[in-house]
């Protein structure tokens, strides 16, 4: 298919660690419009917010993969993850060691992206998504 989609993502936990969930919302970017083409809105048991926040990335950037994106814009509103993939800030815990591993395996499986930080409020539907999973 190619082009260039968007991908909002986002964890969420209740308790930290606590019962977690993750949401993302990949659009295909349409005319200058986004065209909302998958989602994903599951619970992942016992984790923290950070380990939540890595898995809604690896999901969502497992989802995009069928779509053979040319480009990619990842945004969450998680300001550490978008660091730490950015190469800015370490990762310094094991368990988020082995999460940043697959995750920038996976964005390097895209031609080329792009990872920004964005607002909470400019993140509401990958966060109702992750909050629908940690409330079914």
């Amino acid at each position: 298919m190619g082009g260039r989609f968007v991908l909002y993502t986002d964890g969420a936990s209740r308790g930290n660690p606590g019962l977690a969930a993750i949401g993302a919302a990949l659009y295909r970017v349409d005319d200058g419009k986004l065209v909302l083409v998958g989602q994903v809105s599951d619970a992942i048991g016992r984790a923290t917010n950070n380990v939540a926040e890595y898995e809604a990335v690896i999901a969502g950037l497992t989802a995009a993969l069928p779509f053979e994106p040319d480009e990619l814009w990842l945004r969450a509103d998680s300001q550490l993850l978008i660091r730490q993939l950015e190469g800015r800030y370490r990762v310094k815990n094991p368990t988020l060691q082995e999460l940043f591993t697959k995750a920038r395996k996976l964005l390097r499986a895209m031609p080329s992206y792009r990872l920004e930080h964005v607002p909470r409020e400019e993140n509401v539907v990958a966060d109702a998504l992750a909050n629908a999973a940690l409330d079914r």
